[in-house]
């Protein structure tokens, strides 16, 4: 009888987890989603011809002395001759008609010479750039393979939920056709990338070369296009939520370019004590630090100190819902605004206005992208602060530089703070746009950076 009950205890324990464990939990036919999938995707290799840029001299001596490699290169590369050279470069992307188009990430094919795509059953094709949207990091191109082509269904990605199997497909340090395979690991990610940030993110492996490829879910739908890493991390990866690529598809294919939606305001995040002051008990919402004059929102009658609540009927649970869903109202649609005023909730009407991309103005927020000098920047918050660990809470900040921009070449790097311009102290995105505005082609603005706890001035050349 003593056997026998000891026989019965693993039976038991098999009985009780596979009570506890229900079956829809085990985790899918990977092997089946990856035959099915691949053929969708595609491996990108690029070309395109770079100038050379050797380091920068004009940062001045602080304390402690000038870097000794400093010296060592200005002395012997200092008007060296330089040319140009061939620079190539991987990504990923994926079929969404059977045309031939293909969804991959702007920084992919952007600025190439010569874009080839290669299929899951090693076809090689020319890719030809239909459109591209910086803001984003989306591209589309176009092959002509004289067949149709296996198409990448896209999902829903406001649907999925934080836990759930994802796959990703591409091709990682050149290594085509890779499948990795993780979870959602959170949503609605903040990276200083661009204005318009809300990446899911992923354990799923995502490594340079994957940029551009497609991140499914377990129906074999794409959820999002895998964007960023974080370097030197482990199981940190990024995507593009596949239904903010679906909002601006027809517009890259019909137009080139994304028409966005522009209401005319910098804001800034709500913290306790500020929502207080204000007379407002919770820190939701977009407080207005400035009105474009002119814009749309001054129009309307917004002022500065308004906080806005909702747009358009959706609540404004982040800093960043805002300049989402300013960008994908179309041109001329009138929404309605509640925003909280001398301690009451009041309604607004506006009509939306069409961004000008050049003047990088606010449907963007509290960021501005690219412009004349190649960088990315954004008004100081709380989280910002946290995150690159900033010593100095004044001025705007650094989130990202273009690598051949002015601002590179002027030796500028992410997480300086710009505290002034031309003697001007900064405050906001809109007051340094407003003065490299005033600045013609050609001419240098003079800017003091604060990087760590050393105070420097610069000089940028406006292009």
């Amino acid at each position: 009888m003593s056997k026998m009950r000891r026989l019965d205890i693993p039976f038991l324990i098999v009985l009780l987890v596979c009570w506890v464990i229900p079956a829809g939990a085990q985790p899918p036919d990977f092997a089946a989603l990856a035959e099915t999938l691949k053929p969708s995707v595609v491996n990108i290799s690029t070309e395109k011809t770079v100038k050379p840029r050797l380091p920068s001299f004009r940062e001045p001596e602080v304390p402690g002395g000038r870097d000794p490699f400093d010296e060592f290169f200005e002395r012997f590369f200092r008007g060296a001759p330089q040319s140009p050279r061939k620079a190539s470069s991987l990504g990923s992307g994926f079929i969404i008609s059977a045309d031939g188009y293909i969804l991959t990430n702007d920084h992919v094919v952007d600025g190439a010479d010569e874009i080839k795509v290669k299929l899951s059953d090693g076809r090689e094709f020319t890719g030809e750039v239909r459109g591209l949207d910086p803001k984003l990091d989306l591209a589309l191109v176009k092959i002509d393979a004289g067949e149709s082509l296996p198409v990448a269904g896209l999902g829903d990605s406001d649907t999925i939920k934080v836990g759930e199997w994802v796959m990703a497909i591409g091709n990682p340090f050149g290594l085509e056709q890779t499948v990795t395979v993780g979870i959602v690991s959170a949503k609605g990610r903040v990276i200083g990338a661009g204005p318009y940030d809300d990446f899911i993110q992923t354990d799923a492996s995502i490594n340079p070369g994957n940029s551009g490829g497609p991140l499914f879910n377990v129906q074999g739908e794409v959820i999002g296009i895998n964007t960023a890493i974080v370097a030197g991390g482990q199981g940190i990866g990024f995507a593009i939520p596949v239904n903010m690529a679906k909002q601006i598809i027809p517009q890259l294919r019909d137009e080139g370019r994304v028409i966005r939606g522009w209401l005319g305001v910098t804001v800034q995040a709500l913290d306790q004590e500020l929502a207080e002051s204000f007379g407002l008990e919770e820190t939701h919402g977009a407080l207005i630090n400035e009105v474009v004059k002119g814009s749309p929102a001054d129009r309307a009658g917004l002022q500065r100190g308004d906080i806005i609540l909702t747009y358009d009927g959706q609540r404004i649970a982040e800093l960043n819902d805002l300049p989402r869903l300013v960008a994908a109202t179309p041109v001329d649609q009138t929404v309605k605004v509640t925003i909280f005023r001398d301690g009451k909730q009041r309604r607004v009407k506006v009509t939306i206005g069409q961004l000008d991309e050049g003047a990088q103005k606010a449907a963007a927020g509290d960021r501005q992208t690219g412009g004349p000098l190649g960088m990315t920047l954004a008004n100081l918050t709380p989280e910002l602060v946290e995150r690159f660990g900033l010593e100095g809470e004044e001025g705007i900040l650094i989130t990202r530089i273009e690598p051949d921009g002015p601002a590179a070449e002027a030796n500028l790097r992410v997480g300086d703070l710009i505290i002034e311009v031309d003697g001007r102290e900064v405050r906001s995105v809109s007051t340094f746009a407003e003065l490299v505005g005033r600045k013609t082609v050609g001419k240098v603005l003079r800017l003091l950076i604060q990087r760590k706890s050393t105070l420097l001035y610069t000089t940028v050349p406006v292009k």
